[in-house]
């Protein structure tokens, strides 16, 4: 693949002429994407029915090959577009989203259900032990053969054209469910003055002054619904009344009546999915959805998350037996609610290991944060990083870096967007505008990472919490995953793994981010640049489990509810109270809440990308752990020969072979859940 695509219409959106093969941002307009998907979906089409009513007889060429590489003008503005709508969006983009969600799914449901198309591909698949294939586009061949019987290749017509209806109305229930949690986090806001600030840092209160000011609150300061500055404020702020409130809000988005209410979106949703999943002869959504999948069945799935569950509530109980007795002796006669578990459990941090999270912050500053994880990727692959200065991109937080060989070849262009605004919806996310593959004339990878941290104002540096700085680590090691990419075919390059092996190289990577090298290099006082003291590293290691009961119990909860809700016999009509009486079966405390729940669960909800996956972390958390464990056996964090086992098997292996076999590959064995259970504090 060439980086000047062929397409119908010479659009910046397709023909991307901008420094380093991007794009050019600065000539793309909002009102130019609607005639270029038109073009695109056209172009695709007409590709794809050239490869259909070919008369020569199917081979990888004429038919996998062609099939692959098809459809470049409509990656390319899609790209652009999904890009658009997650981290910059506004009336123009979501509207044309709306519009865009069910024609995109009719549009895949059409070549899914295509039956020249599959008839050569099932050709192909019949004869492939006569075909001599490599063991990549073996891989590809399956999983291409199993894509068409999954989208419904083999249905009669008119299920074919009840799935189709399916995965156009889904589409477009799940564009609507990211609008409305995106609208509820854009709408709310708590406007606080000096008199309410008790127990606040520094840094924290120049956040939220920031955050009211790019509201038009000069001289105030909010409380928003981003985790940026939501976590830290209930984790410090000494006004219950003020926790109680900011809590109940963030708990509340997607459930507000109106318009952006997200509980019947839900329902609709579960009720379509399990009809898809019979449709295509699976007793469930969640079978469905793991068949493709490390895991392959939901009892997979139960027999790691149970015994995590009943190790997690132990020692959340033990957990809050403690917070409870300091907030008794600090005057609250009331029992612990959620909105105080932060809160307490900061103070017995401070009280086991003297020291709170506001002295670490300092020594995370963005710029070094970034610089360590540049650092590490150097170290153990090889790979330089130049930011490119005056670049356009979709907006102007948008950091451009050339990534380099060590030799010095550009091998990617990496983007990063790191502020949280109200046009970005929530979280932290890795993707791509073009992957990188050498099938044809090949590609090289345009990674860039989101994440929605709090900005500084003007003139100061933005400083990280501890965990704002794994989730940035984490995010890289996504990007990795689609920087290193090596691979021939377009679609096992970079993360196109199955989605309980897709969180392996970004969880591993978070390891690297407290190694002591990297800590004494890059935790550099913002203020005096100086390095993080050792005995306050050595109580940060020491505190490194510390609130594995909260933090375990409330990702474990989603996740069980993910999994119940795609388990379940029958759709429940009304999720929410599906989802009280589950959580109450599981003996969910009372004083600690999901991490997301269901009219917000955007992982699960926004689109299908993890529904029936988000144990996925956990999953790939076994494998992180035992990975990390043969660098540690080597003695050396960097070891050399480790390394490039990881980045051959791993990180620029994409999906191109099973990922058990690459894991053995690169390990000598698949890992055991105990790794795991010790890393998080749970053994």
């Amino acid at each position: 693949m060439t980086d000047t695509a062929s397409a119908p219409v010479p659009s910046p959106l397709v023909r991307w002429t901008g420094p380093m093969g991007l794009p050019d941002f600065a000539q793309i307009t909002d009102d130019a994407f609607e005639a270029a998907f038109d073009a695109g979906f056209s172009a695709h089409a007409a590709e794809i029915e050239a490869i259909a009513a070919d008369a020569a007889a199917p081979t990888v060429a004429n038919t996998l090959a062609a099939l692959e590489r098809a459809g470049e003008a409509l990656s390319r503005v899609s790209a652009i577009f999904w890009c658009k709508a997650g981290a910059d969006t506004n009336d123009t983009i979501q509207a044309l989203e709306r519009a865009v969600s069910p024609r995109m799914a009719r549009h895949y449901s059409a070549i899914g259900m295509n039956e020249r198309l599959f008839a050569r591909i099932d050709d192909l698949y019949a004869r492939r032990a006569d075909l001599d294939l490599d063991p990549e586009t073996a891989r590809v061949l399956e999983l291409t053969w199993k894509g068409f019987v999954r989208s419904g290749a083999k249905l009669g017509d008119a299920d074919k054209q009840r799935l189709a209806a399916i995965n156009e109305e889904l589409a477009s229930l799940g564009a609507r469910f990211g609008q409305n949690v995106l609208a509820d986090e854009r709408s709310w806001a708590l406007f606080l003055g000096q008199d309410d600030l008790a127990g606040l840092p520094d840094s924290l209160r120049r956040a939220m002054a920031e955050a009211a000011a790019a509201r038009g609150r000069e001289g105030a300061f909010a409380v928003t619904l981003s985790r940026s500055i939501m976590e830290p404020f209930l984790t410090f702020s000494d006004r219950r009344d003020l926790r109680e409130t900011a809590f109940r809000a963030f708990v509340a988005r997607g459930e507000n009546g109106g318009d952006t209410d997200n509980r019947g979106i839900v329902a609709e949703m579960l009720r379509l999915r399990q009809e898809k999943a019979r449709l295509l002869g699976y007793p469930s959504y969640a079978a469905f959805k793991l068949d493709n999948t490390m895991a392959k069945t939901p009892d997979a799935v139960s027999r790691l998350l149970d015994p995590v569950w009943e190790k997690a509530l132990e020692k959340a109980a033990a957990d809050q037996a403690e917070l409870t007795r300091i907030a008794v002796a600090g005057g609250l006669n009331a029992p612990l609610a959620p909105w105080d578990w932060r809160y307490y459990q900061e103070k017995l941090r401070a009280e086991r290991y003297a020291f709170d999270e506001q002295q670490l912050k300092p020594y995370f500053r963005l710029d070094n944060v970034i610089a360590a994880c540049f650092d590490v990727a150097g170290r153990l692959f090889g790979l330089g990083f130049e930011e490119r200065q005056g670049i356009a991109a979709w907006h102007p937080d948008v950091r451009v870096f050339e990534v380099k060989n060590a030799d010095g070849t550009r091998r990617a262009v990496f983007l990063a967007d790191y502020f949280n605004r109200p046009s970005k919806r929530s979280g932290a996310w890795m993707s791509s505008l073009r992957g990188g593959w050498s099938l044809g004339d090949g590609s090289s990878p345009i990674i860039y990472n989101v994440m929605n941290f709090a900005k500084a104002p003007k003139g100061e540096a933005a400083l990280l919490s501890i965990d704002e700085a794994r989730t940035l680590f984490h995010e890289f090691g996504h990007a990795l995953h689609g920087m290193l990419s090596e691979v021939v075919w377009p679609s096992v390059s970079g993360t196109g793994v199955p989605r309980d092996f897709v969180e392996l190289p970004s969880q591993l990577y978070e390891h690297w981010l407290t190694v002591p090298d990297v800590l004494e290099k890059h935790a550099r006082h913002a203020e005096t640049g100086k390095p993080m003291p050792r005995d306050l590293m050595e109580r940060m290691e020491a505190s490194r489990t510390f609130g594995a009961g909260f933090a375990t119990v409330e990702f474990a909860a989603s996740a069980l509810i993910d999994m119940a809700y795609h388990s379940a016999a029958e759709a429940p009509a009304d999720p929410i109270v599906f989802e009280r009486e589950t959580l109450a079966r599981l003996k969910m405390p009372d004083a600690i809440a999901m991490r997301h729940r269901t009219p917000h669960f955007a992982h699960v909800f926004s689109g299908d990308g993890y529904s029936a996956g988000y144990y996925s972390y956990m999953w790939s958390e076994v494998l992180d752990a035992d990975a990390f464990s043969a660098f540690e056996e080597t003695g050396d964090p960097f070891d050399p020969e480790t390394a490039a086992r990881l980045r051959r098997h791993v990180y620029s292996a994409g999906g191109s072979r099973d990922p058990e076999e690459l894991y053995t590959a690169f390990r000598g064995k698949m890992p055991s859940p105990e790794a795991m259970m010790r890393k998080r504090g749970l053994a």
